[in-house]
Parts: C-alpha cells; sequence; structure tokens
C-alpha cells in the first residue's frame, strides 16, 4: 500500500479502508493487529504505517462508516416528499440486514472505545445527533403536512426512535431477531407516537 506509479493517492487510502474493515469483520477491534490490516491489504505492516499508525486507521474507518451510514439514510428520507413515506424509508434503511450486516458491525465494534476515548465519543455522539436530526425533521414535516399527530416534543421522540434502534441493532447483529422483527417494533412505536400507521400508506 506504499505509494505505487499509476494509482492516485486517495484510491490507495480507499483500498487501505477496505482492508481495515475486512480484518476488524474478521479479528474484531480488540484484537485487531496491524499486520492484520496488512495482510489484508496483501502488502507489509510497512507500507500499512505509510497511511498512519493502528489507532489512526480504525478512527478513520469509523469516521467514513459513519458517513457512509448517515448519508445513506439520509438520501432514502429524501427521495420522498411526503413525511410517512419519509419515515418508512428512515427506519427500513437504518435497520441492519442480518448478523453479516458489514456497515452497522464496524458501528458497534468501535462502540465500546467512546468508554474510554474522548475522540471516539465524538464521533458516536455525532452519529446519535445526525440520526436524531434525520428523524426529528420528519416528525416536524409530517405534523406539518397534517399526517403525524404528535404525542411530544418531535427532538424527544427522534431521539427514543435512535435509542430503541441502537438496542435492536445488537440483537440483529447477535442474531436473536430479525430485520422483520425490529421494523415491525419500530414500525409500532411509530404508530404509537405519530396516531399513524405506516402500513395504511402504500
Amino acid at each position: 500500500m506504499a505509494p505505487r506509479k499509476g494509482i492516485g493517492k486517495e484510491a490507495r487510502r480507499a483500498e487501505l479502508g477496505k482492508a481495515v474493515e475486512r480484518a476488524l469483520m474478521a479479528r474484531g477491534l480488540e484484537g485487531l493487529r496491524l499486520r492484520d490490516i496488512a495482510e489484508a491489504a496483501g502488502v507489509t505492516p510497512a507500507a500499512v504505517l505509510y497511511y498512519g499508525d493502528l489507532d489512526a486507521l480504525v478512527h478513520d474507518t469509523y469516521r467514513q462508516a459513519i458517513e457512509r451510514y448517515s448519508q445513506e439514510r439520509e438520501q432514502a428520507a429524501d427521495h420522498f416528499d411526503d413525511a410517512r413515506d419519509k419515515l418508512r424509508a428512515c427506519i427500513d434503511k437504518g435497520v441492519a440486514t442480518g448478523p453479516d450486516d458489514t456497515l452497522t458491525r464496524l458501528l458497534f465494534e468501535y462502540w465500546p472505545r467512546c468508554l474510554r476515548d474522548a475522540r471516539a465519543a465524538a464521533l458516536d455522539s455525532a452519529l446519535t445527533e445526525r440520526q436524531i436530526a434525520v428523524y426529528s425533521a420528519i416528525l416536524v414535516l409530517g405534523q406539518a403536512q397534517g399526517h403525524f399527530v404528535l404525542q411530544d416534543p418531535p427532538r424527544l421522540l427522534a431521539a427514543s426512535f435512535v435509542a430503541m434502534e441502537d438496542g435492536h441493532q445488537m440483537e440483529i447483529l447477535a442474531g436473536r431477531r430479525t430485520r422483520t422483527e425490529v421494523i415491525t417494533a419500530l414500525r409500532a412505536y411509530a404508530r404509537a407516537v405519530t396516531g399513524h400507521d405506516l402500513a395504511e400508506h402504500p
């Protein structure tokens, strides 16, 4: 992964990011070693160090995972004008597909570090706030469109949506609940706090 002719720095960094992801999925964060990333990338540990030490590489991978997760959800919701469709898309896009959902696993692999690392905690807080903002905007819009009758302030409800998701995601990643079960649970909560059944609006 050291400089090579014909390949740009950003492309090489992207390749390395994928290698970090593969190594994290195989060994987990606590057992991860620099040589695991090097093996996943097909280079020497010295070549990996050209782009930073282990902590820096993992931190950058986590940051990129947050950005991808957030953008995918925001884009899914932005595809619609009707708040009911936005809420359905927001829920659907945010729930892991199963235990092997790489993007969601990356986010949860890194989470324990937030308890000890201020930089990691700041990233995690930014992720949470970004997800709350998406939900809150949809709830406000739904109220303005006359579709939702909110039982509490939008931000409070949005924060509860995100907290429920986080708890349910762990169950999916552990193989104890299915994606369908979690989506059903979140839609039930949506019905309780908005007065609208998402299943009724095609």
